[in-house]
């Protein structure tokens, strides 16, 4: 008899039903779980922030070393990089919340009780692509003037008959290109990865309390499932920090003097 013959067949592989968490009410208007850990994230990292920059010190805490670390990260390492020193810190705030919110809520999907990726419900990933799209252009508009702004996404010198074809092609990357790609490159990560671990983890315990053969192939997968974890662990944070380059990218590119 194969294993295939002799496996159980009443396991249910999870689906995108996984991702519906209700927890008061239902329909569009239900406090879902990743609304509740939003809301959780957002209190956590006010809670940290508070309590490591309190009380600085010359010799500062573990705390204080961590939140200035990735302060740092962010300040200078994405936006004086990306967006230039004369520009960047009015920036940084706006980049540093996003990427430590962005990152705080990827980490609760390998961390129970939470295990739950906030950004794979794409309404949050779409959220915070909308705000960077609003930041990027108004930014452009008040630096360069409402028509020079987009009058400057066609480059100087081009043949006449080739202006309006790349004016559209250009419009149509600001306006919808950059942010929906945004968006959805931080949803489908996070959606993917969740879906993977959920597999893993659900499928090597059926198959750990199914007997027989079974239970050797349900402590393999368990071992896929620990390494995914790692490997789940790094999607995540690089997700946050791609996100929040992104972000310094078009801001520089909308503030530039040759935009």
């Amino acid at each position: 008899m194969s294993i295939v013959a002799a496996a159980p067949t009443d396991y249910t592989a999870p689906g995108i039903e996984e991702f519906w968490q209700p927890l008061i009410g239902d329909g569009p208007w239900a406090i879902t779980r990743p609304i509740f850990l939003m809301v959780f994230a957002t209190g956590l990292i006010i809670w940290w922030l508070l309590a490591t920059t309190k009380k600085k010190a010359l010799v500062p805490s573990r705390g204080q070393m961590g939140t200035e670390a990735v302060y740092g990260l962010v300040r200078n390492g994405v936006a004086k990089d990306l967006i230039g020193s004369h520009e960047f810190m009015r920036f940084v705030p706006l980049l540093f919340s996003m990427f430590v919110l962005i990152l705080v809520n990827n980490f609760f999907g390998v961390i129970p009780p939470m295990s739950y990726p906030t950004m794979s419900r794409i309404g949050f990933p779409i959220a915070l692509a909308l705000i960077v799209w609003v930041v990027f252009h108004v930014v452009g508009m008040k630096k360069h003037g409402f028509f020079g702004y987009w009058k400057s996404l066609v480059p100087a010198g081009l043949p006449k008959g080739m202006i309006l074809p790349i004016f559209i092609l250009e419009l149509i990357t600001d306006l919808f290109t950059r942010p929906v790609t945004l968006a959805l490159r931080l949803f489908g990560n996070m959606f993917a990865g969740h879906i993977l671990m959920v597999l893993f983890i659900t499928g090597g315990w059926y198959m750990l309390t199914s007997g027989g053969i079974l239970i050797a192939a349900g402590g393999v997968t368990w071992v896929f499932a620990f390494v995914m974890t790692l490997f789940e662990l790094l999607v995540e944070f690089l997700q946050a920090y791609v996100f929040t380059l992104l972000a310094a990218l078009y801001i520089a590119g909308a503030v530039a003097d040759e935009h």
